[in-house]
């Protein structure tokens, strides 16, 4: 008798948690996995972006320009200022799916999912095919 209240609790929490989930929390500025880019995600009307801010460790040897890309009329163009992100849809919960990522360090553009795990941690998931055959990297926050 007592397990149907119980449940109805968790149910009501667990919706409420669902509730004030925001498309808008994923916003801010963000160190990559690697720890050596800096990259600025928005929300630009429904579209999710992920601007390239440039190296976080001052590192003038890396590449700013786009030299790994599959396409010779793009690989002159200059990492910083560049879009990374497309195609996402917010899936609520804090979490976006259907989008690509495009790596420079590559030039490849992968399948990905992203999640806020909490307010300063991204869970950025790319992938070839299915969910199975990638790689997920942990984004952390950076103050504005």
């Amino acid at each position: 008798m007592r397990f149907f209240p119980v449940l109805g609790t968790l149910l009501t929490f667990g919706a409420m948690s669902a509730a004030n989930a925001s498309p808008t929390a994923v916003e801010g500025t963000w160190l990559n996995g690697d720890g050596d880019g800096l990259i600025r995600v928005e929300l630009a009307g429904s579209e999710l972006r992920a601007t390239i801010l440039g190296s976080a460790t001052g590192d003038s040897g890396r590449a700013d320009r786009d030299e790994k890309n599959p396409d010779p009329a793009l690989r002159n163009r200059p990492l910083t200022g560049l879009n990374i992100f497309s195609g996402f849809r917010y899936d609520g919960d804090d979490t976006w799916s259907g989008g690509r990522i495009y790596d420079p360090n590559s030039g490849n553009t992968y399948r990905c999912k992203i999640q806020l795990l909490d307010s300063n941690t991204l869970k950025v998931r790319g992938f070839i095919g299915v969910s199975l055959f990638g790689r997920t990297e942990i984004w952390k926050r950076r103050p504005n």
